[in-house]
């Protein structure tokens, strides 16, 4: 009897301490998932920053290559000249020896002479691609190239080329001296991020890279062979070969690449 006695005057808990106790177990639980996704968003947007700035550098990169290939003749300038364009639709475009081992160059095969050319063209989602096109000198290029070209980066917002004019001594956004190569090349690419789930956009990755081109243009004289001494034909031959450089310079040329 005693004992009934003490057992029932415990108190049990009551409804409203079980609401109370379901509802700070559900703020815990809320602030836990709260907190989870909030990780999980950073670290999905930390990705791909580090992602786009990657693609970013391997455009530039890509770009800095090529130019440090840079060939052309001033006999043949028709074939090798270097186009820069800015503005709204930004060209850049030369003729390169190429590496081996250099983007899509083992579709062209043995015509390690190539044509390229940068151009910044509509994508999807409204969006601007950086793109690059390449042909063998003295070849049309194949509808191949043409409609599928190579994408270097996407969600391009600016890209411009600048020549160092050494007359001026500043840069210059145009490139008229036909009969020379530019000595330095300064190249800015910016990207612009991509929306979050707040509607709200990602600031710009914008880098700038100065190239020094070791390349110089080929005199005529000494392309054609017509210098003076009997020094000047390097080759013995004239005209261009099946790689569009003229056979005169097959056996050493002024453009030293790396």
């Amino acid at each position: 009897m005693m004992n009934w006695k003490k057992h029932s005057g415990r108190r049990a808990f009551t409804l409203i301490e079980i609401m109370l106790a379901i509802m700070v177990f559900s703020i815990v639980l809320a602030a836990i998932y709260s907190t989870w996704i909030l990780i999980l968003r950073s670290t999905k947007v930390a990705q791909e920053s580090a992602a786009q700035v990657q693609r970013q550098r391997m455009a530039v990169r890509t770009i800095e290559d090529s130019l440090m290939c840079v060939q052309s003749f001033q006999a043949s300038l028709q074939y090798y000249t270097f186009i820069v364009q800015n503005g709204d639709a930004p060209v850049l475009s030369f003729v390169a020896r190429l590496p081996a081992d250099f983007l899509r160059g083992g579709r062209f095969g043995d015509f390690n002479l190539r044509r390229l050319t940068f151009t910044v063209e509509a994508g999807p989602d409204s969006e601007n691609d950086l793109v690059l096109r390449q042909s063998p000198i003295l070849m049309d290029m194949d509808q191949d190239e043409q409609n599928f070209p190579l994408v270097l980066a996407r969600n391009v917002k600016s890209f411009s080329v600048e020549c160092w004019d050494t007359n001026a001594l500043n840069w210059a956004d145009t490139w008229d001296d036909t009969n020379s190569i530019p000595p330095m090349v300064r190249v800015t690419l910016a990207l612009g991020g991509k929306k979050n789930d707040s509607s709200q956009s990602a600031p710009e990755l914008d880098i700038t890279r100065v190239i020094a081109i070791p390349s110089a243009m080929v005199p005529s004289v000494l392309q054609t062979g017509r210098a003076g001494g009997g020094g000047g034909n390097i080759g013995g031959n004239h005209g261009p070969n099946s790689y569009g450089q003229p056979k005169s310079t097959r056996g050493g040329s002024l453009n030293r690449s790396p």
